[in-house]
């Protein structure tokens, strides 16, 4: 990929969708067998604390930067049901190395970069390209939290991504699945379904980039014109293998 070492010139927008680590949550409570309390029918199961969020899947989308805009080069979303979690997070953080990008997450400074390197250090997986710029530094260019930045970092200001894109008449997220029903979706054997969800996710969040991007003067407003057609045509060619997507094209 033509300039794939170049600092500054891909971004890498991404998002996890995780499910409870019964196994470490076992360890944690000393049970031999493994098992651990199920919350009583009725209620609500409490959120777990970071490094016991199991990586289900790792949404991406890959964009580079060119003279008329910026120009989607892939997006995927492989999950637990292809591959083993180390491998899910091999496979990401070596494309983080090899590209160098500037990363792009809604809420990923408070989320998805701490549970990255929680999980990474469980699998002794090393992840030395994510030394390499900082991006575990909230206030820089390096990895861009939207929640954080949009919010001028206050959590009085904070909205959720689907209320920020529907206020910006963006899609929002599709209707069927939300992130709390996730381990759901995976004991009922739904996976592909959340890994759709998940790739809708990374789609609006790249799209409120952008208009990030414009309303600081990072993009003309030819360029983000640009960048927008270039993500739909994108998209409107994956439409066949992956119908999901069309939800951005209607």
């Amino acid at each position: 990929m033509p300039g794939a070492t170049t600092t500054g010139q891909h971004v890498i927008v991404w998002d996890l969708e995780t499910i409870p680590d019964a196994a470490a949550a076992a360890r944690i409570a000393g049970a031999p067998n493994g098992e651990v309390e199920e919350p009583a029918e009725g209620e609500k199961p409490k959120f777990p604390k970071l490094p016991l969020h199991q990586i289900a899947c790792i949404g991406a989308l890959i964009a580079e930067k060119e003279e008329a805009g910026w120009s989607v080069r892939a997006l995927g979303a492989p999950h637990m049901g292809e591959r083993a979690e180390r491998e899910l997070i091999t496979a990401f953080v070596e494309r983080i190395a090899s590209l160098r990008p500037k990363l792009v997450t809604f809420n990923g400074q408070g989320f998805d970069l701490p549970v990255l390197r929680y999980r990474a250090m469980l699998h002794c997986v090393p992840a030395p390209g994510l030394a390499t710029r900082s991006y575990f530094n909230r206030y820089t260019e390096d990895a861009v939290d939207l929640c954080d930045v949009l919010s001028s970092f206050d959590g009085r200001g904070k909205v959720s991504l689907d209320m920020l894109c529907r206020t910006l008449n963006l899609p929002g997220k599709p209707d069927g699945i939300e992130g709390s029903q996730v381990a759901q979706f995976v004991r009922d054997g739904r996976i592909q379904e959340v890994a759709e969800y998940c790739e809708t996710d990374v789609v609006n969040t790249y799209r409120v980039w952008l208009r990030y991007e414009l309303f600081r003067g990072a993009l003309t407003a030819a360029e983000f014109e640009a960048s927008e057609a270039a993500l739909r045509e994108f998209l409107v060619a994956k439409l066949e293998d992956r119908p999901h997507l069309r939800h951005f094209i209607d």
